[in-house]
């Protein structure tokens, strides 16, 4: 493929596809946290488009080295998938529960657990190192900024939809989010593995 409007188009478009995870992530973390604050939603929408960025382009690095390794992994891409997913909207169904109209006032999201969430929204994304395979360095470099960009609006857009409902839900929101997280693994996972 070469330089062209059907380029940056085709991109956009993996773009979105790829960040609808990390928006419907990015909605029960704004479910989750209703006070989050503006600089806040930015961190955490950098988080997932640096994912998306990085993701997408080892799998094409692995696409131009280690091709026969990253086959063999692919199949566990939709497992890691849904256990982390699963593993984080358990955690904050149970919270949720347990914590009743106190759930609003918890901590909140911790560094490690957005890096987590980051990894588990955009491991699929490896696998679209084989679709930009025949990119170039400069090509495969822009397609990945490209997805990291509408990734980054879409998960803005998805914490200020989160934040708006996560006010007026209060008390459910936190089991909302989490029922999300798991419902989003469990995609990931028939989709990956049927």
């Amino acid at each position: 493929m070469e330089w062209s409007l059907m380029f940056v188009f085709n991109s956009v478009l993996l773009g979105v596809g790829l960040a609808m995870d990390a928006f419907s992530v990015s909605l029960a973390n704004g479910l989750h946290d209703p006070q989050m604050k503006t600089n806040r939603m930015s961190g955490i929408a950098g988080v997932f488009a640096g994912f998306q960025f990085a993701m997408p382009l080892i799998g094409w690095i692995c696409v131009h080295t280690i091709v026969r390794y990253f086959r063999a992994f692919e199949r566990a891409v939709p497992w890691i998938a849904l256990l982390l997913l699963a593993f984080i909207g358990g955690k904050m169904l149970s919270e949720g529960i347990r914590g009743g109209s106190d759930a609003g006032t918890s901590v909140g999201l911790g560094v490690g657990l957005l890096l987590v969430q980051g990894v588990a929204t955009s491991i699929d994304a490896l696998s679209v190192g084989f679709t930009i395979a025949g990119y170039g360095w400069g090509m495969a470099f822009a397609a990945c900024l490209i997805i990291a960009a509408v990734t980054y609006v879409l998960c803005m857009a998805g914490l200020i939809i989160g934040k708006k409902f996560g006010t007026q839900l209060a008390d459910k929101a936190q089991i909302l989010g989490g029922v999300i997280l798991i419902a989003i693994g469990a995609e990931i996972f028939i989709s990956g593995v049927f």
